[in-house]
């Protein structure tokens, strides 16, 4: 019989993801692949997510050719976290016609003080140039 690995939960036991606040996430392409040639759709559909989502705001975000990171802000949200991404991942899946776009899950982090946010922010933004460089490069 094959046993398959147990996925590890990322998620924060008993914390309610509709709960006001800033939200960090990264999502990634499933098995690092690119999506280069549909990265202009994941960004339309990312950025109409607030029209379809009461209570969302985009606050910052990057999108690399495997992967983006974002920080998603909910007031007042009428879903959950989870919620969003799943239809975010669903509504790019339906316009780029492939169904192996995407990693299971995501990555997602609580921002609990300005300091963390300021942080994130910075990393989002220097994201894309770290990940061109290359350690090799250096010796």
């Amino acid at each position: 019989m094959n046993e398959y690995p147990v996925r590890r939960n990322l998620r924060l036991a008993a914390y309610d993801y509709s709960s006001n606040g800033y939200y960090f996430v990264t999502i990634c392409a499933k098995d690092k692949q690119t999506f280069r040639e549909s990265k202009l759709l994941i960004e339309e559909a990312f950025y109409s997510l607030p029209g379809k989502f009461s209570g969302l705001t985009l606050d910052y975000s990057v999108f690399m050719d495997n992967h983006m990171h974002a920080i998603l802000v909910l007031e007042s949200s009428t879903k959950p976290l989870g919620e969003i991404i799943r239809q975010f991942k669903a509504i790019v899946t339906m316009k780029v016609k492939r169904r192996d776009i995407w990693q299971k899950g995501y990555y997602e982090h609580v921002i609990r003080t300005e300091k963390a946010l300021y942080n994130i922010r910075e990393y989002i933004q220097n994201n894309p140039l770290a990940e061109k460089l290359k350690f090799e490069q250096f010796y």
